[in-house]
């Protein structure tokens, strides 16, 4: 990989960290910078990783999915250097969080993950925060990886409406 492409992939992700007002996740970038072709998973990888050593974003594993933050020194560099992405990839990146903003945050705030008991049954661990405050948070005891593995997809689909039947049910 050329220093200049390098450089320029690094700035978007450290501009599309700037601009959403909640952390995105890896696969949320690589959702957007592959989508759109501006480089490949293995490059997109790459870069992610020297953001992450140099300093620049940090990482945070919740659950299911790999969170991304902007540090300071990645918000410094980037102010020196924003202007070396175009107009067009920003509209680009504004135009993608406009129309998938509600989605992405959903994607964020909602995580799930099971593993296995010194038994033999699974917990699954059911999360949903919204700006890094739980809202809601369910351990849950199955009897097979099976039963674990369908309780977290249910999660991802039906949150909203258990978190809704909780707390009818609650207050």
């Amino acid at each position: 990989m050329t220093q200049e492409p390098a450089m320029l992939y690094k700035l978007i992700v450290l501009y599309m960290l700037d601009i959403a007002d909640f952390p995105l996740t890896k696969s949320q970038i690589g959702d957007f910078m592959l989508g759109k072709d501006y480089t490949h998973f293995l490059t997109l990888q790459q870069v992610l990783g020297e953001l992450e050593e140099s300093g620049m974003i940090r990482c945070e594993h919740k659950g299911n999915r790999t969170h991304l933050f902007l540090t300071e020194e990645g918000k410094s560099t980037l102010s020196f250097f924003e202007n070396r992405i175009s107009d067009e990839i920003k509209q680009d990146f504004k135009n993608y969080l406009w129309e998938n903003k509600s989605k992405l945050q959903n994607e964020v705030n909602i995580t799930w993950e099971y593993h296995k008991t010194r038994g033999r049954e699974y917990i699954a661990e059911l999360t949903a925060a919204e700006r890094g405050t739980p809202l809601v948070s369910i351990q849950l005891s199955v009897a097979t990886e099976a039963d674990a593995i369908a309780v977290c997809d249910n999660w991802q689909k039906k949150n909203q409406e258990i978190y809704r039947y909780l707390t009818m049910q609650l207050f």
